[in-house]
């Protein structure tokens, strides 16, 4: 097989061929890692890989061994431990930390038998959505390598959309999966609160916000996976029934009734919108309005501005109890040279964050859903822009020196220091207002591959719905992907034949 081949298959068709004999793990694994040799000098999308260690593996690999069996990955830099790997979330603080074992997510892709090839790179502590951690530099967009993939699962997208393997770990606590969706044209599932595995030693991922997935470039690998990796796990924090009926059965079931749909194109935080996204989202609607759906222009009833706050006070109180977690176990304080600003920062603003505001905070998440669950006895879905515009280029959401001065100043001396994290990510917020919400009240969400920029670039529609219907996304998301409105990976170089 050469890559021209490989390139066009999924998951799911490179695991058939497998199990059909066409192919052997081994022939896989050297395609694999030969392109991530020809575009990682390029794109700077891994942190690390085990190119010797994985091709001893896929050689000897039993043919039969999980429905994955054979198929190559690379997980993330951050909360995807593989057993005497390093992980380092993108911090120098922690580039030596070798993995004593693989955690409970990653297990569950190793039961599957896929084969693990390496570390895609993130920003540190997964606090940005754009790639470009100091320690490793920035990753860049396989659309085009002057913009950004996005983030946090920025080397995840590039990894997938530079062709070098169909599926990836990823996660998602602010958007961190549907933004490089957005930005590389793939497929991005933010599942509900609860639905996949935490751990070992947590039981919940800022406050439940984050939750571990992948990303892929199509729907049905999308829906194996979730098949794969739903789990009821009596340690965590949070629980979600397991859908039996299987997500890639779901698949074959079309969306029959008349589905009930709200949509809005304006920003929750009153940030500009590009008329790209707006585009994105009102063809969208319009194809499901002809097919006889019922569509009105209609946005939640929660404040978004305040909700944003209330997710950086969780990041403060986060950020600074990880500082304390490092402090203890390092056996000296940190100052800001051991970590990037946005770190420091929320780390500094973490320490003035009383036990009632906090409280306070979480609270606003549990009304936000309260609002959300009433909306949607009303509406199946609500349909927004993923992103506000196509991607940025790279650096330009990166602080400079003497911005970072500034805001070090402003920490030190003014008295609110929330103010002071909202006006640091507001750059970066006007980017990406959309995806937060589903993440603070527990929902699904899904960014779908839907245009392509007059320059190239894509950008994702958002669909959202009611928590533990991610079988009626992916429904929704396989009729897309039939559809002439679907993008994918069209227009991307590597993809081209």
């Amino acid at each position: 097989m050469q890559f021209n081949e490989y390139k066009n298959y999924d998951a799911i068709g490179l695991a058939e061929l497998i199990r059909q004999k066409e192919v052997h793990p081994s022939e896989l694994m050297d395609i694999a890692f030969k392109q991530l040799h020809h575009v990682h000098p390029d794109l700077n999308l891994i942190t690390h890989h085990r190119e010797e260690a994985a091709k001893k593996e896929a050689h000897h690999f039993p043919m039969q061994h999980g429905a994955f069996s054979g198929v190559p990955i690379l997980m993330k830099n951050i909360s995807q431990a593989i057993e005497g790997e390093k992980l380092t979330s993108g911090s120098q603080l922690l580039q030596d930390q070798v993995q004593k074992h693989d955690n409970y997510f990653v297990k569950m892709f190793r039961e599957a038998g896929f084969l693990f090839m390496g570390h895609t790179n993130s920003p540190e502590f997964g606090l940005k959505n754009i790639t470009e951690p100091k320690l490793y530099g920035p990753t860049r967009n396989p659309w085009n390598p002057a913009y950004s993939p996005g983030g946090s699962s920025g080397g995840a997208a590039a990894a997938i959309a530079s062709g070098i393997i169909p599926v990836a770990g990823a996660s998602d606590g602010g958007g961190s999966i549907r933004i490089p969706a957005s930005f590389s044209g793939l497929v991005g599932l933010k599942p509900t609160r609860g639905r996949t595995s935490v751990g070992p030693g947590v039981g919940r991922q800022w406050q439940g916000a984050s939750i571990n997935f992948v990303l892929t470039k199509t729907v049905r690998d999308c829906a194996a996976m979730l098949d794969q990796l739903q789990v009821v796990e009596p340690h965590a924090a949070f629980q979600t029934p397991l859908y039996e009926k299987g997500y890639q059965h779901t698949l074959s079931e079309k969306v029959s009734q008349k589905l009930r749909i709200a949509f809005s194109t304006e920003s929750p935080v009153g940030t500009p919108v590009s008329e790209n996204a707006k585009k994105a989202v009102l063809q969208f609607v319009q194809y499901l309005e002809q097919r006889g759906h019922e569509v009105d222009e209609q946005a939640p009833p929660v404040d978004g501005v305040q909700l944003m706050r209330d997710y950086y006070l969780m990041n403060s109180g986060e950020m600074n109890s990880v500082v304390r977690g490092l402090e203890k176990a390092f056996g000296n304080s940190l100052t800001s040279k051991d970590m990037e600003i946005e770190s420091w920062l929320l780390h500094q603003a973490g320490m003035s964050v009383s036990a009632a505001d906090y409280s306070d905070s979480l609270a606003s998440w549990d009304q936000a859903a309260e609002a959300m669950s009433i909306f949607h006895q009303s509406y199946d879905f609500y349909i927004s822009p993923a992103t506000a515009f196509h991607a940025p280029k790279v650096g330009e959401l990166t602080m400079t020196e003497q911005k970072e001065q500034e805001f070090k100043e402003r920490m030190a001396s003014e008295k609110n220091k929330q103010d002071i994290i909202y006006n640091m990510f507001l750059p970066s917020l006007t980017y990406t207002p959309f995806t937060q919400l589903a993440n603070l009240t527990g929902q699904p969400a899904i960014s779908l591959p839907m245009y392509v920029t007059d320059n190239g670039l894509p950008i994702g529609v958002q669909v959202m719905a009611g928590k533990g219907e991610e079988h009626r996304l992916l429904q929704l998301a396989s009729e897309m992907e039939h559809s002439e409105l679907w993008k994918g990976l069209q227009g991307n170089p590597y993809f081209q034949s």
